[in-house]
Formats: structure tokens, C-alpha cells, sequence
């Protein structure tokens, strides 16, 4: 990796950690603090949010009959995401410990805490608790998927890859074969199959 795209990666970094800082002093305005691993909200806030709530009834009488109508295809795809998550954990238990990659943790990205929002109704919390799923299990699989690549093959595409994981800015550059070579050798004992 030059020392550009070195430099380059971590200015991003420093740039996401300045993002954190700022995303954070905007929750501090929202006033809701963590009690014994729970979201809680100041009571004011927690009334304020009740009185916003849409209700059930309101909340299905008022939906567009296609949103109504496009519910279940929305719904039908928990059947493969619970497939896909329950292989993709199996496959890094069984695999990456024989190839000594470390293994993601499921629950740094399956995050459910929309639950606690007092301005959602039971539907809309149904919802987000879907949507919750289903990205954390995208991200997770991804991360699996970064950490497979990163030790099998870790060279960069021809062309530009949209949305690349963050490992990717390490990778080797395409065509260049003495650094892969280099790289075979180096990990070629980490990498051989008792």
C-alpha cells in the first residue's frame, strides 16, 4: 500500500471518529441515558413522546392500501435472512478457527433498541424491529465475508467497487504480482491445513 492511500485511510478514520463526536453531541440534546444496559428518556421527554405516538387503529386505517397490499413480500423475506444468518454463523464457527481469522461478533450488529421509543406504536416497533434484523444481519454477513476475503484473496479490483468494506483499502493492488507473491510466502505457513 503507498503511503497515500496509508495516509488517505486514515484521515477517514480520524474523519469517522470526528463524525462520532458529533452525532453524539446531538443525542445529548434528545435526553435519553443507558440504565442498566436499557434506554431510558427523562419523563418529560417520555410523555411528549406518548402524546406524539399515531395509534394502532390510526395507524392501519390511514396506511395506502398498496403498502398494505406489498406487507407480506416485505415480511417473506425473514425466511431467507434467518437462513442466511444461522449458515453464515455456522460457517465462521466451523471455518474460522481452523484458518485463525477472528470471528465477527453477531451482536455488535444486531442492534434492537427502537423498542424503547415511546412515539412508536406496536406495528411501527413490529417494523423497526424487522428492519433492525434485517440490516444487522447484512452488516454482519458482510463483515464475515470482509474477514474471508481479507485472508484468501486481499487484492483490489480492476474497477471501482461501489460501497467497499473497510478493509479494502488494505488489499493489494490489481496486477501487482510481486506483492502477491510476496504475500503467499509470507502467510503461506498461517494458511496451511492440518
Amino acid at each position: 500500500m503507498s503511503d497515500t492511500v496509508a495516509a488517505l485511510l486514515e484521515k477517514i478514520k480520524a474523519l469517522e471518529s470526528e463524525l462520532e463526536v458529533e452525532v453524539a453531541k446531538t443525542r445529548v440534546g434528545l435526553q435519553f441515558g443507558f440504565e442498566h444496559g436499557r434506554v431510558a428518556f427523562e419523563e418529560q421527554i417520555l410523555q411528549r413522546h406518548r402524546e406524539l405516538m399515531t395509534r394502532l387503529h390510526n395507524y392501519v386505517l390511514n396506511a395506502r392500501p398498496l403498502v398494505v397490499l406489498t406487507a407480506p413480500a416485505i415480511y417473506s423475506l425473514i425466511i431467507p435472512f434467518v437462513i442466511i444468518d444461522v449458515w453464515v454463523m455456522l460457517y465462521q464457527e466451523v471455518c474460522f478457527p481452523v484458518y485463525g481469522i477472528a470471528k465477527v461478533r453477531r451482536r455488535d450488529y444486531l442492534v434492537f433498541d427502537r423498542q424503547y421509543l415511546a412515539y412508536l406504536n406496536v406495528l411501527e416497533k413490529l417494523n423497526c424491529g424487522y428492519c433492525s434484523y434485517v440490516a444487522g444481519t447484512v452488516a454482519f454477513v458482510r463483515e464475515v465475508a470482509a474477514r474471508t476475503e481479507q485472508h484468501w484473496c486481499p487484492i483490489k479490483h480492476a474497477r471501482k467497487v461501489i460501497s467497499a468494506h473497510h478493509h479494502y483499502g488494505e488489499f493489494l493492488e490489481f496486477g501487482d504480482a510481486p506483492a502477491y507473491r510476496e504475500w503467499v510466502a509470507t502467510f503461506a505457513s498461517d494458511r496451511k491445513v492440518d
